[in-house]
């Protein structure tokens, strides 16, 4: 899977309805970004404002958005770091389930 396929099933899973109500941005680095905003269900590449933004790498995300990395985990090894609020990470579960 690449970003524009990953953005794409965000989008639909957006679509559906989360409970997710904030926009956490995702930084893979060289491959790009991923904005998740979850006010206005719409998913994009841009490089906007966020209320978190997290840092890891795209082939980490993929494990965490499937189920095979655990969240504490790869945070705790330094896998992923958050910038800005927190719990806008940890409300990132419901939305990452319709992602499996």
């Amino acid at each position: 899977m690449d970003l524009a396929e990953l953005t794409a099933k965000v989008q639909e899973a957006l679509s559906g309805g989360t409970g997710f109500d904030k926009r956490v941005k995702f930084d893979f680095g060289a491959v790009g970004k991923l904005l998740i905003d979850g006010v206005g269900s719409m998913a994009s590449n841009d490089d906007g404002a966020a209320d978190a933004t997290i840092t890891v790498a795209f082939d980490d995300f993929l494990k965490l958005a499937q189920g095979q990395l655990d969240p504490t985990m790869a945070f705790m090894q330094g896998k992923l770091r958050v910038a800005g609020d927190m719990g806008v990470a940890m409300k990132l579960q419901t939305l990452f389930s319709k992602l499996r």
